[in-house]
């Protein structure tokens, strides 16, 4: 059976069975791509610049919590590194936080206030989100540190500047985090729907 392929960028320690329920499947091939070689992934390299890999080469880019780790005008670039190694068909599926509903929490409970704590038992505040995780970047780990912070609005917009022809999002403000897809395709009208469906099957919500 022919495979789908996806880079997992910024994969972490991280394999296919977290990343979403669509691509934690037999259908999709994972190629798990990050910065640090401590985490042993099959690509060594940056967001900025992906020459490593060919043109036209992925069906799909799953990012989950990268994009915040680079300032805006390097952001830019990554998300055209991401339009030029996906195939016409292919998209993009990407989390990070929603710096809004951080400041909403700022606000109403000031910044380090618990918002959630990990599978590990760890608390996550306001701060954390806005800035990056404390706790990591005190042990040495500064890729951890947040260096823009997006709006759903500015999500969107960076996409569209990068070429992307139809996107699907949301603000999850009990996650406090952004959700998007992306794709290079341009939808007719009425395959509007396929692109939400595909939205909401990789959340496990279709």
């Amino acid at each position: 059976m022919n495979k789908f392929k996806f880079l997992h960028v910024g994969c972490g320690p991280k394999k296919k069975e977290q990343t979403t329920f669509i691509f934690n499947s037999e259908k999709w091939e994972e190629v798990r791509f990050d910065i640090d070689k401590s985490h042993n992934p099959d690509i060594i390299g940056s967001m900025t610049n992906m020459s490593m890999i060919d043109d036209n080469s992925f069906d799909a880019v799953f990012s989950s919590h990268n994009i915040e780790h680079l300032f805006y005008h390097e952001a830019e670039i990554a998300v055209k590194e991401f339009y030029r190694i996906l195939k016409p068909s292919g998209y993009v599926f990407l989390l990070c936080p929603d710096i809004i509903e951080a400041c909403k929490a700022v606000y109403e409970n000031g910044p380090n206030s618990k918002l959630y704590s990990t599978a590990a038992g760890l608390d996550i505040s306001p701060i954390d989100v806005i800035y990056g995780w404390r706790l990591s970047i005190k042990n040495g780990n500064e890729y951890m540190a947040h260096k823009f912070g997006y709006s759903e609005q500015s999500l969107i917009s960076l996409f569209k500047n990068g070429n992307f022809l139809n996107i699907a999002s949301a603000s999850r403000s009990n996650h406090y985090d952004i959700v998007l897809l992306a794709s290079k395709e341009k939808k007719a009208e009425d395959d509007k729907e396929s692109m939400k469906k595909l939205f909401l099957s990789h959340l496990g919500m279709e």
